[in-house]
């Protein structure tokens, strides 16, 4: 789960992590208040979960309660890269004498954590990446050991921080570890991370994604989910357990195991570019061990998606049962009845192919289509999809 950057600063705060004041507004009135009530020159900072906000409009300064409340009229409703701007944030202005970057994020690659650290920040931090890649310095972090005074010292200096720096940043380094942590995060990024004119370090602006695998044991990062943003056929899925995403396509696609639920999306793609250019709809694994009300659940999820003309469900049977898959079909059916009005394509193999098969065609269902491999399958669904 990707937060917003008040979220963040407010969990920097908590583990003292230094940080601006900043409040939180929903419409210009507020935002002008805010302004007031902190003081002084502030900035007006859009909230979306997206990077680039400076540059589409959505970050400006203002000197005063007035400037903050137009500030925030004219970026509240901004469209920036596909995310509506419906909250800002009006933070405490910053005399910054220098920009810099941190990061510490989970490499699954290398199995380990990596921190990432340049003695230069701000808005450009990828071009500098890409064109002077040394002045980015990436450190392997032990998660047995974490960033302790040791090894955020080593940070620092493979940074190329200023030796009268070192110890003021290092100490910054290791309380954000102490975020990462104790948040169960899987990355936070502080861009920039500054020394303002006064010689304070302070994180001006951050990123935490979490862990949602962690959150058994993290029961306050429930009310960090933004429900007014998330997809409701997401929102559904991830209640029923299920294991879905939202594409921006026509053919609904279910499947059992990561892997062969990507590979389906693949073959879709290929067969939908020669049926007018249709597209998965989404990505649906139901697991190795799916039941027919998993089955069930599933399906009714992609069905309810107004933009799917036809689904294609592709199992290979393994710990999956083919006719546990066949009957979470026929419950489906029965139990959506006239929502479920669009064509099924499936394909079954593997463990109790031959008995699923003979489940679904002895209900004889106009909708449901068998068809005998993965790409004849694929191919029937997008031409579904192109005439629905």
């Amino acid at each position: 789960m990707d937060l917003y950057e008040y979220q963040a600063r407010d969990i920097f705060e908590k583990h003292g992590v230094p940080v601006l004041p900043g409040i939180i507004a929903d419409t210009p009135e507020a935002a002008g208040a805010a302004a007031a009530k902190i003081g002084g020159v502030v900035v007006v900072k859009a909230q979306v979960k997206t990077g680039g906000r400076g540059k589409a409009g959505g970050v400006k300064v203002a000197r005063n309660a007035a400037a903050a409340e137009q500030a925030a009229r004219e970026i509240l409703g901004l469209d920036i890269k596909g995310h509506k701007v419906q909250r800002v944030m009006v933070a405490a202005g910053a005399n910054i004498a220098q920009e810099m970057y941190f990061s510490v994020l989970l490499d699954r690659a290398n199995r380990s954590l990596l921190a990432l650290c340049s003695a230069q920040g701000g808005v450009e931090i990828e071009q500098l990446a890409a064109e002077n890649p040394d002045a980015l310095a990436k450190v392997e972090v032990d998660p047995l050991v974490g960033i302790n005074a040791e090894k955020a010292l080593e940070i620092a200096k493979k940074a190329g921080f200023e030796e009268s720096l070192l110890v003021k940043v290092a100490s910054v380094f290791e309380r954000l570890y102490k975020v990462y942590e104790s948040e169960d995060a899987t990355l936070v990024e502080v861009n920039p991370l500054v020394i303002t004119a006064e010689g304070d370090v302070i994180a001006l602006d951050g990123k935490v994604s979490l862990d949602e695998n962690a959150e058994f044991r993290q029961p306050k990062h429930a009310a960090l989910a933004d429900s007014a943003a998330t997809d409701p056929l997401e929102q559904k899925a991830k209640e029923l357990d299920l294991n879905y995403v939202k594409l921006d396509g026509e053919i609904g696609v279910i499947g059992n195991g990561a892997g062969l639920v990507m590979s389906t999306l693949d073959v879709v793609a290929y067969a939908g570019s020669k049926h007018g250019g249709v597209k998965p709809a989404n990505f649906l694994d139901i697991g190795g061990g799916a039941s027919a009300t998993v089955m069930a659940n599933g399906l009714g999820i992609i069905l309810s998606d107004p933009q799917v003309k036809s689904v294609f469900v592709n199992v290979f049977g393994g710990i999956t049962s083919c006719d546990a898959v066949a009957n979470g079909i026929v419950a489906a059916l029965e139990k959506l009845g006239d929502v479920a009005n669009k064509p099924l394509v499936v394909r079954l193999d593997g463990n109790n192919a031959a008995t699923g098969q003979e489940i679904l065609a002895g209900i004889n269902h106009p909708l449901v289509t068998l068809m005998p491999t993965m790409d004849a399958g694929a191919d029937k669904a997008a031409e579904l999809a192109h005439i629905a």
